[in-house]
């Protein structure tokens, strides 16, 4: 299989928090950011998730949504918080997600939809150099 593009734009970069209002607040209050998103519950994702805008991009702030959250263990080991992924944009998921277990990368997820409403994979940080990394259909919107 060939796949023309491997990688779109940055999309955001993933901070998990131990406290996501504090959090905004820090991006309010030091950093002085007013496009921050109301705090969202992403249930199926184990994440409540809230998105501080940029001229270049967001970083998502995210916390742990119920007993089975994936945030919850990096906590354990980080628990003042500290950057959880990356996320590019591709343009379909589902070829990205083929060519990508295609040479060799373990893809953790079949799509599911994620915080921006569009189908999203994680490529396991061991085959990443180091960092977790998201893949996401950019938005049909965005075309």
């Amino acid at each position: 299989m060939t796949y023309d593009t491997f990688l779109g734009p940055l999309n955001h970069v993933g901070i998990a928090v131990p406290d996501i209002h504090k959090a905004i607040e820090m991006y309010r209050n030091v950093f002085g950011v007013t496009d921050i998103t109301e705090p969202a519950d992403l249930p199926p994702q184990g994440v409540t998730f809230a998105f501080v805008n940029l001229p270049s991009g967001q970083v998502e702030l995210i916390q742990p949504y119920g007993d089975k959250s994936p945030i919850t263990k990096f906590l354990e080991k980080n628990p003042k918080g500290g950057q959880h992924h990356i996320c590019f944009e591709v343009k379909d998921i589902h070829a990205a997600s083929l060519a990508m277990a295609e040479k060799g990368m373990r893809v953790l997820n079949e799509p599911r939809i994620g915080a921006h409403g569009t189908p999203v994979v994680f490529l396991h940080p061991g085959d990443a150099g180091g960092v977790l990394i998201e893949l996401m259909e950019t938005p049909k919107e965005a075309h």
